[in-house]
């Protein structure tokens, strides 16, 4: 039997967590939502228009009764910016929960771990539910849990890349020695990279852009969503020892002359 999905006493159906941001159309957008199967979706509050009454608007076309809108400070390049952005969403009517991002690099997006921690600490103060996006290190992870955040959020890969996962052995690290959710954002680029992150333990997978920028959003959302259920029962059901030599599918004794 599995075990819920969940964060700061919230517990969800799915693990497949995704956002909003490149989809060439707010329709592609809400198609791929649906095929996902996803209740939690990230909105980034520098990023989009926070007016819900305006139909060309994001917000719009997300409900809040169906669907747990998570804020995130994607787009913030120090802690004090992150936590404006993070006090603008919850002031714009999110909840208390955030994806919190600071980025250190233009070029390759990577995390600000200092930047990142300090945000996190008084974001903590100030009775917020943490969900910290970091590079795939165990010692920053450990530092975010012991900074209270509900969850860690370590990358695949870099943010949009497409890459799949780099390094499942830290990943893999992260999850055994952390006692929050690790949820693996960024890098995820098509079914198969969903199913071997999932196939690591973790907890769930957030992702963006393999859907937003895929030729078909919704068929590929549909592809995440069983890749991500069938990577959790392949973790679940224990895969076979790895051999370096062939050994028979049937047995030998019994086999006819």
């Amino acid at each position: 039997m599995d075990t819920p999905f969940s964060i700061a006493g919230r517990t969800f159906r799915s693990r497949l967590m995704v956002g909003t941001g490149k989809y060439r159309t707010n329709e592609e957008m809400v198609a791929a939502h649906t095929a996902s199967g996803a209740e939690i979706v990230t909105v980034a509050v520098r990023r989009v228009d926070l007016d819900r009454s305006r139909e060309e608007g994001i917000l719009y076309h997300l409900d809040p009764k169906k669907l747990f809108l998570l804020s995130n400070t994607a787009g913030c390049y120090t802690a004090e910016e992150a936590i404006r952005y993070a006090r603008l969403g919850r002031e714009a009517g999110f909840n208390e929960f955030v994806k919190l991002e600071v980025i250190g690099d233009q070029e390759t997006l990577l995390p600000d771990v200092d930047g990142l921690l300090r945000a996190a600490r008084e974001l903590v103060k100030e009775g917020f539910a943490v969900l910290a996006y970091t590079n795939d290190d165990l010692i920053t992870a450990l530092r975010l849990e012991d900074c209270g955040c509900a969850a860690v959020m370590p990358l695949a890969s870099p943010i949009g890349s497409g890459l799949g996962m780099i390094n499942p052995f830290n990943i893999r690290t992260i999850k055994s020695r952390l006692s929050v959710p690790v949820i693996v954002d960024a890098g995820v680029g098509t079914a198969s990279d969903a199913c071997l992150v999932m196939e690591q333990g973790v907890d769930g997978i957030l992702m963006n852009t393999a859907l937003a920028e895929a030729q078909d959003p919704a068929g590929m959302a549909t592809a995440m969503r069983h890749a991500v259920e069938a990577g959790r029962l392949a973790y679940l059901s224990g895969r076979m020892e790895r051999r370096e030599i062939a050994v028979p599918s049937s047995p030998r004794a019994g086999m006819l002359a």
